[in-house]
């Protein structure tokens, strides 16, 4: 790919040294909606990868529909920030397969690092761990050399005209599977809890990421840097370089908090009215859920699994007995969070 030669150091190693990201794919009717994930590279830098369950495939399926998709690479303190553009391509012929690269891809890491959790355990979570892979070829990068410059125009890199995107594995057979009916608060009850309960941007809650379409189409988040109670939703601050000012929009709080609407400018800030909110997924709002959920929530997910492996003609994947080596990648990704660490230390 062109942009490894094209990029500078500093901004490859803050796409290659990101273990989560924001990620954004397209509704059937246009909606943006954007959902943090492990984000991990090809080796040869060609894609950005990341990884849904099968169980839960929405993620999967509207790349598979629309491959516009988004991602936001954000580093620590003075460090790049970097927005993609690219086409995706989902892979789901080979769930074995897929399964055995997230291991190896996230082993050194929570929520399945053998020093968090014991392995018998991580291995029964077959609901977890059965993955679709979506993979993310660029085709526009922004990057600002911090979020502080982010007020002024964002470097640019585009792929070649006629560059060959990679395709997705054929769509299974028969109708996906119904998501479960998973807790629906009120968007107005959701926003109480983010702006006073969790405090928003200034207090322990995760921050907003505000995701529209850029000209071309392509969902693309920006972390807002300033977000206020409006009577009908939300009055936002972004940066003035962001690649988008109107339209079709999700406001999300670390994938838990979803706030779909429309935004336009008004008095130099941007005003998000609201729709609803998306439904709160156990294992977004309870970590624990992830390898460990409740009996009803793991009847829900193993349903659903059930569905799409038969659909797809394949067995349910088998997790290894002993936990994989990591991947050159998950080294690589594991040393950046360590530096970072000891940096943000001192």
């Amino acid at each position: 790919m062109g942009f490894v030669e094209d990029l500078p150091n500093s901004v490859l190693d803050a796409m290659r040294g990101a273990i989560v990201g924001e990620y954004a794919t397209v509704s059937a009717a246009g909606v943006p909606i954007d959902t943090p994930t492990f984000i991990f590279a090809s080796d040869d830098l060609s894609s950005f990868d990341i990884a849904t369950g099968l169980a839960y495939p929405a993620k999967a399926e509207r790349a598979r529909k629309n491959p516009k998709t988004g991602l936001l690479f954000e580093g620590g303190q003075g460090k790049p920030v970097v927005s993609v553009a690219g086409n995706a391509a989902v892979c789901d012929a080979d769930l074995q397969a897929n399964m055995n690269r997230y291991l190896a891809e996230t082993i050194l890491g929570p929520p399945i690092s053998p020093d968090v959790i014991d392995w018998s355990v991580t291995r029964q979570a077959v609901w977890y761990l059965t993955r679709i892979i979506v993979r993310v070829a660029p085709t526009h990068i922004r990057w600002w050399e911090s979020a502080d410059a982010m007020d002024a125009a964002p470097q640019e890199w585009r792929a070649p005209e006629g560059f060959a995107f990679p395709k997705s594995d054929p769509a299974p057979g028969g109708a996906i599977s119904p998501a479960p009916a998973w807790p629906q608060p009120t968007w107005r009850e959701l926003a109480t809890r983010v702006l006073d309960n969790r405090g928003g941007l200034g207090g322990v809650g995760a921050p907003g990421h505000l995701t529209l379409l850029d000209p071309d189409g392509y969902p693309l988040p920006i972390r807002a840097s300033g977000i206020e109670a409006a009577e009908h939703g939300f009055r936002l601050t972004v940066p003035k370089g962001a690649p988008w000012s109107a339209g079709k929009a999700t406001l999300s709080f670390g994938g838990l908090e979803v706030f779909v609407g429309e935004v336009k400018p008004e008095d130099g800030a941007l005003l998000m009215t609201v729709e609803r909110a998306l439904p709160v997924l156990p294992m977004v709002q309870d970590p624990a859920e992830v390898i460990q959920p409740t009996a009803d929530t793991r009847i829900k997910l193993m349903e659903r699994l059930e569905h799409e492996t038969s659909r797809r003609g394949q067995p349910i994947p088998v997790v290894p007995e002993t936990p994989p080596a990591p991947t050159a990648g998950a080294r690589f990704r594991a040393e950046a969070m360590a530096a970072a660490m000891a940096q943000a230390a001192h």
